[in-house]
């Protein structure tokens, strides 16, 4: 799945997201496990705000999207900080990554990974170029989420120059929620309409993925407040350490 128009309004109709709150808890366990410089990958980087403020932090920053139109915001961004020497930008579904090196971490948020049918592969292309003792920090909603919040319901977004109509359909028992956007550029009156999916995944089956792929999931809090995960919780964060190299991985094997 990749955003088009959308991602042009994304920033605007996604004024609620805390960045602030988010990249102090991704520092703070980069910190923790020793991660302070190196080559970090953003899988699903979106505009880039998360990109950009490890960017700022010292970190060489892979930005890595499916949707050419969010690599063209970030892109923007980063001259205007004049960040351009400490980021890579790639074009890449994260099903087949394929990167240049290793790297010593990875992030991935906002619930890049529901949007992938494909999770366990992900996870193994993530692992395969990561350094041992590396750190993959990600969020997903919630199956609660997906089936209480979500659901089959409609939400009406708005920011200063657009406005957007959100409808989800539950699917498949509740193992896929399909999404419509409806946006409405207010400055020419132009609309546009989007398509995608969301895959649900329950703890227990993204544990079993990363121990597959030789990660160790390490903990797991609530995505949105960053304290302990409650019944209601409506996204997941994930801190998992990779235990060994892919070449000690097929040694294992």
């Amino acid at each position: 799945m990749a955003y088009n128009e959308f991602a042009y309004f994304y920033d605007a109709l996604n004024g609620d997201a805390d960045y602030d709150a988010l990249y102090s808890h991704v520092k703070a366990e980069l910190d923790a496990h020793g991660i302070r410089d190196g080559i970090l990958a953003d899988l699903g980087c979106g505009t880039g705000e998360l990109t950009l403020m490890l960017a700022q932090a010292g970190y060489d920053m892979i930005a890595i999207d499916q949707s050419e139109e969010m690599l063209c915001v970030v892109r923007d961004k980063a001259d205007q900080l004049a960040l351009t020497g400490r980021l890579l930008l790639l074009e890449q579904d994260l099903c087949s990554l394929d990167l240049y090196g290793t790297i010593r971490g990875a992030v991935s948020t906002f619930d890049t990974f529901n949007h992938l049918p494909a999770l366990d592969k992900t996870i193994a292309n993530a692992g395969f170029f990561m350094e041992k003792g590396g750190v993959l920090l990600f969020d997903m909603n919630t199956p609660y989420k997906h089936r209480e919040v979500l659901g089959d319901n409609t939400f009406t977004l708005e920011g200063e120059d657009a406005g957007c109509v959100w409808r989800n359909r539950l699917e498949e028992g509740g193992r896929r929620v399909r999404i419509a956007l409806d946006i409405t550029d207010r400055e020419n009156g132009e609309t546009f309409h989007e398509e995608f999916c969301e895959y649900t995944y329950t703890l227990e089956e993204v544990r079993a993925a990363l121990e597959r792929h030789g990660f160790t999931l390490e903990s797991v809090c609530d995505g949105e407040s960053f304290g302990p995960l409650t019944e209601t919780s409506e996204r997941y964060f994930f801190c998992a350490v990779k235990n060994y190299t892919q070449l000690e991985g097929e040694k294992h094997g």
